[in-house]
């Protein structure tokens, strides 16, 4: 019976010990509020209690705003901060010697883009890339049969079917190229919002597909000219300047169509017919030195129809290959002429071009 009294003193003392311990605890903690407590604390734990609430008032207590008002700093401008950081906008037109710099920097990017083009254009044909040569010498077919048998503009052109031949080819150039140009961008639109480079790249390579096109049929060209008995002769190798300047002129005209032809796609449904009647004024299927000495014309036609610039190349390749095309049958000052066209259509539509240059696949 002692024994048992003993150890529920000893529960008491215990508990009693734990419940003061619990509540000095409580009080010293600066966040829990209230003075109720089950046993009042002693006096040296008044130091404590002092610092606690010091703490919690520190705590609660919002910072003060600050006494001296700070001076305002100076804003910049969105473009003196970009100077500062040597930054530019994005897709903004460069200047000229920049632009025609990366447009040099890629030109091995147009001529594979150029080859991939003409490689596939045929590519689901049966006959493949055959139908290079085919198609522009069915063409001379038909024109031969229309207007050599049918209308006897043959009468008086010796060696007709090579004239005839060499002026189809040649304008097939010229008119393949502006075609392919006026859709440059607008056909290409995938391509000019995905990737960032010079867009003169796409028009330029059309018409270099269309030269390389070119030289492919001008293998079948030679076998025309040799089987009629067309002798082979150092002019041929006037054919180089003459496809060079011709190249330029094409390009020039290809960049001109294609900013038209970005901002007004139904410009591609107009060009057939506008270059169907520059064909017919072009002496592609007529000598038009024949027709000038037979027709009392305004000088201003004369002038109008020898100055034509695919008039122009196409006898100049005539004159480089065909024996029996005389100097005579050229105009005045031909190689001015063909250099004066290629510069202001090459130069002039390049500038033209770049002046967009930064609307185009926007919109």
């Amino acid at each position: 019976m002692p024994t048992s009294i003993g150890r529920y003193d000893e529960t008491v003392a215990f508990r009693r010990h734990s419940t003061y311990a619990r509540v000095t605890t409580i009080r010293s903690r600066p966040d829990v509020g209230g003075t109720t407590s089950l046993s009042p604390p002693s006096s040296r734990d008044a130091p404590q209690r002092k610092a606690a609430d010091v703490s919690s008032q520190a705590l609660h207590t919002p910072p003060t705003a600050t006494t001296h008002a700070q001076a305002p700093a100076t804003e910049e401008s969105p473009a003196q901060l970009a100077a500062r950081y040597g930054l530019s906008v994005s897709g903004a037109r460069p200047s000229l010697p920049e632009y025609v710099r990366q447009l040099w920097a890629r030109r091995h990017f147009i001529t594979a883009f150029a080859t991939a083009k003409l490689t596939a254009q045929y590519s689901q044909a049966k006959l493949g890339q055959v139908w290079q040569v085919a198609n522009p010498l069915l063409n001379a077919a038909v024109y031969y049969f229309i207007f050599g048998v049918l209308m006897g503009t043959s009468r008086g052109v010796p060696d007709y079917i090579p004239f005839l031949v060499t002026g189809v080819f040649v304008w097939t150039f010229t008119q393949s190229s502006i075609m392919a140009g006026t859709r440059a961008i607008s056909g290409s639109l995938g391509l000019v919002r995905a990737l960032h480079f010079p867009r003169a790249a796409l028009p330029v390579s059309f018409a270099l597909q269309q030269l390389q096109q070119l030289l492919f049929s001008m293998a079948a060209l030679v076998v025309i000219l040799l089987a009629f008995g067309v002798p082979v002769s150092a002019s041929w190798l006037l054919i180089v300047p003459a496809l060079t300047l011709q190249f330029m002129f094409n390009a020039g005209v290809a960049m001109i169509m294609a900013r038209l032809g970005a901002k007004t796609p139904d410009i591609a449904q107009l060009m057939p017919f506008v270059l169907r009647t520059w064909m017919y004024v072009s002496g592609v299927m007529w000598s038009i030195d024949k027709v000038l000495s037979h027709q009392d014309l305004p000088h201003w036609v004369h002038l109008v129809l020898q100055c034509n610039p695919a008039a122009v190349y196409i006898d100049l390749m005539r004159f480089a290959l065909i024996d029996s095309f005389h100097a005579s049958q050229l105009p005045h000052h031909v190689w001015a002429i063909a250099v004066g066209w290629a510069l202001l259509a090459g130069v002039g539509g390049f500038i033209y071009f770049w002046k967009s240059e930064e609307t185009y696949g926007r919109g």
